[in-house]
């Protein structure tokens, strides 16, 4: 399943000839199941060899994968332990993070927190995680492990970031270009309480990292967000708002339950409005780990 031929691909619009075999080979991986993308792990304490490879493998295809805890009763221990074994080791902290940098994602009057989507009961629309952040933490893994699913609904939806980049260029490579341009998407300054908590950062949408691999910070969110002044950057922003109303064999759906998680490098996600449960141990619960790494 592994593509590590593929690795080396130039996102730049120049090798068309490259370009071509990486996609072909890209795309032959779907439709996929979502048994696929699932590995389950037996030993929590001590995630066994082969479980980590075939999720390092997933992820090298796909760019996520799922897995699955036999024993969900897991803890924050064992979701380090296991982002650690996929070479997630620079966790980040953001404002809302526990005190051991994992993120508790569950319905909050906490100060500072009421007005995140996240932790409320809406429907979280498509980005990739930490689009606000500034380049130099800029998250390319992330992990999000389910500790209680909603009583009803809260269902992910996944789209590998490097099929979207396909899906622009086939309908217009001058996307790509407008995407990788370094004004293309602004997002203005957090302000909370008449205080600067995050500056405006203005960057690409697409760009290419130290490794070669692709990396995009987006959000389809129409408030609070700033698309530069320019007619292909703002069809490019159309054509994506466009492409979440679509269903393609490219868009994955999944309820994470108890004892499941999603590893990936950071790509394209959302998440349904769900109804919680009224008794306060079985609220829906998640955590998650936002790196600086990507898996490995």
């Amino acid at each position: 399943m592994a593509l590590s031929a593929m690795t080396n691909f130039d996102f730049s619009l120049e090798n068309k000839d490259l370009y071509q075999a990486w996609r072909d080979k890209k795309l032959k991986n779907y439709p996929v199941r979502i048994e696929q993308l699932t590995t389950s792990i037996t030993n929590a304490l001590a995630p066994e060899p082969e479980a980590i490879q075939t999720l390092r493998d997933t992820v090298n295809t796909y760019n996520f994968a799922l897995y699955r805890f036999e024993d969900a009763r897991v803890g924050k221990p064992e979701v380090h332990r296991l982002a650690q074994a996929l070479g997630l080791k620079q966790i980040h902290a953001n404002l809302c993070a526990d005190a051991d940098s994992l993120t508790s994602i569950e319905m909050t009057q906490h100060e500072g927190q009421h007005d995140y989507i996240p932790y409320t009961d809406k429907k979280l629309s498509w980005h990739t995680d930490g689009y606000y952040h500034a380049p130099k933490e800029a998250i390319h893994g992330m992990l999000l492990h389910c500790v209680r699913p909603a009583y009803n609904g809260g269902m992910t939806k996944l789209m590998d970031h490097e099929i979207a980049y396909i899906l622009l260029r086939e309908a217009n490579p001058a996307y790509i270009t407008a995407l990788l341009h370094p004004q293309a998407f602004t997002i203005p300054a957090n302000v909370l309480n008449g205080e600067v908590i995050r500056p405006a950062q203005t960057g690409a949408v697409l760009s290419i990292g130290q490794t070669g691999r692709l990396h995009m910070r987006y959000s389809a969110r129409q408030r609070n967000v700033e698309w530069r002044n320019d007619a292909m950057t703002q069809a490019a922003a159309d054509f994506l708002l466009s492409l979440w109303e679509q269903e393609t064999p490219y868009h994955l759906h999944y309820t994470l339950q108890a004892g499941e998680g999603l590893v990936c490098n950071n790509v394209l996600h959302c998440r349904s409005a769900f109804v919680d449960a009224t008794e306060p141990d079985r609220k829906r619960l998640l955590y998650r780990g936002r790196y600086l790494d990507r898996i490995n």
